[in-house]
């Protein structure tokens, strides 16, 4: 793994209820020992940025991608990605998790692309965390005048959780038009604040 996460270190942060994993038996059998279908069920993510999917009511698995896009539609899909679980969702993606290199890769059906978003689970781990953080974390001071430094200060801390993480993976902020790079700019111009969060309150009051 890239990043040392743990599902203490999550719920010492969030909380238990904030945290969702996903079930063995959700997983295709040969996929469900891999190391980051093992992550997600043991360690799981923080709720709220980052969706992940719920597995069928009736079968109880995963999609498959070839179940929620058209992979012929996707010129540079790699080969038997429609045969990938799909585990989450970011922005208008569907995240995949590859058993065989243990990569996230997202699928936009709207723009038709697929990209490698993560080297291993354990960097979508991370960086939900971090961003999550920030969401729940971060306190404009507010103040006359105030506002225009603030948001340096809230640019700033993106910036910073970009290059971190940069400096481990390069996949998730690898270009301008990532699901994570739009994501860290939604949130450095003030979005995601949840209304109960010390960021959304001094915001918005």
């Amino acid at each position: 793994m890239l990043f040392d996460v743990t599902r203490g270190e999550l719920v010492g942060f969030f909380g238990q209820d904030s945290i969702a994993t996903l079930p063995a038996t959700a997983f295709p059998a040969s996929t469900a020992d891999v190391v980051g279908a093992r992550l997600l069920q043991s360690v799981g993510v923080p709720t709220g940025t980052l969706g992940l999917r719920e597995p069928d009511e009736d079968t109880g698995r995963l999609p498959l991608v070839q179940d929620v896009v058209a992979t012929e539609d996707f010129e540079n899909a790699p080969e038997n990605a429609g045969e990938w679980p799909v585990i989450g969702w970011l922005l208008n993606a569907h995240l995949a998790l590859d058993p065989g290199t243990g990569q996230v890769y997202a699928f936009d059906p709207d723009e038709e692309t697929v990209q490698a978003l993560h080297t291993d689970v354990s960097s979508l781990v991370q960086v939900t965390l971090q961003f999550q953080r920030l969401l729940e974390e971060f306190t404009f001071a507010g103040g006359e005048g105030d506002e225009e430094a603030e948001f340096e200060r809230l640019e700033r801390e993106v910036e910073r959780i970009r290059r971190e993480i940069s400096g481990v993976d390069p996949l998730p902020f690898q270009d301008d038009e990532t699901v994570w790079s739009v994501v860290g700019d939604e949130i450095a111009a003030g979005q995601r604040f949840k209304g109960d969060s010390p960021g959304a309150r001094s915001l918005f009051s």
